[in-house]
Formats: structure tokens, C-alpha cells, sequence
């Protein structure tokens, strides 16, 4: 029975007494017993669930800006190109008493300092009818092209 009470002692944090703690000289350790805590069981499935929910967000966001950025290139592109055959045929309207070969070289020139590619001119009568095109790519490996066409000439009364 004193042998059961004095492993009871060890495991409850007490110490020996009598003939124990004489042999050990007065002093031993204190053995505690630890109790580890469990997590409840429901919820223990559920580590990581809002890293995962984040990252799916943080997805998005970046698709919906990719999208985003991709439909304002092109819009950015039209424009461009728009400017560049106005422009393109202003100055071709300018020279179209030369001739057409004349004024689509100069129309040419001006869409290509305004960023655009001339893919068509042809004078009517004294209206000179141009098409610019700006390629542009908004993501990578794709690739779309802006046409735009405009005419200018004399003022008719």
C-alpha cells in the first residue's frame, strides 16, 4: 500500500515522505503528469480553409485586372488608330491636287508618325479615303489588330 501511495505521490506533483526522502537526501525531482489538449474534433478539418479562400480572391482580382487592362489596351489602340487615319487623310486631302500617289505617300507619313500602318488610300475626286490599322498585344500571345478608316476633303457648298 505505501508503495502505491508513494507512486500516487510521484504522479500528483507530491513529494515522498519518510524512508524515500532520506535515501535521495532530502531533495528529488517533482514528476507532474502533462495533459495535452485536444482540439475539438469538427473543427480540426478546417485549418488553412481562409488561406486557401484568400489565394481563390486574390485570383480573381487578378484576372478581373488582367481582363481589365487587355479591354483598355485595345480601346487605347482604336483610339490611336483613329487619330492616325484622321490625321492620315488631312494630310492627304492637303496634296490631293498632285495626285494620288502623291497624297497617300504623304498620308502614309503621318500615320506612321502617329503610331498607325496605312493599309489602304485612294483619292475621290479631291476626297481623299484612307485606312490606318495600330496592332496591338494586350497579354502576352495575343495579339489583335485596330482598323480604322476616314475620309477628308474640300468643303462642299
Amino acid at each position: 500500500m505505501a508503495r502505491r501511495a508513494a507512486r500516487a505521490g510521484e504522479v500528483r506533483g507530491t513529494r515522498r515522505s519518510g524512508s524515500a526522502r532520506a535515501a535521495t537526501g532530502g531533495c528529488e525531482p517533482v514528476r507532474r503528469r502533462v495533459r495535452l489538449r485536444r482540439r475539438p474534433s469538427g473543427r480540426a478539418g478546417e485549418r488553412g480553409g481562409a488561406t486557401i479562400c484568400l489565394l481563390a480572391v486574390g485570383l480573381v482580382f487578378v484576372v478581373v485586372g488582367l481582363f481589365g487592362a487587355a479591354v483598355a489596351s485595345a480601346r487605347a489602340a482604336r483610339q490611336q488608330a483613329r487619330v492616325a487615319a484622321d490625321f492620315a487623310a488631312l494630310g492627304g486631302a492637303g496634296r490631293a491636287l498632285d495626285g494620288a500617289e502623291v497624297a497617300c505617300g504623304r498620308a502614309a507619313e503621318i500615320a506612321a508618325a502617329n503610331g498607325g500602318r496605312l493599309v489602304g488610300c485612294r483619292l475621290d475626286g479631291l476626297d481623299v479615303l484612307v485606312t490606318a490599322q495600330v496592332t496591338v498585344a494586350p497579354l502576352p500571345g495575343l495579339t489583335r489588330v485596330a482598323r480604322v478608316s476616314a475620309r477628308a476633303g474640300p468643303v462642299r457648298g
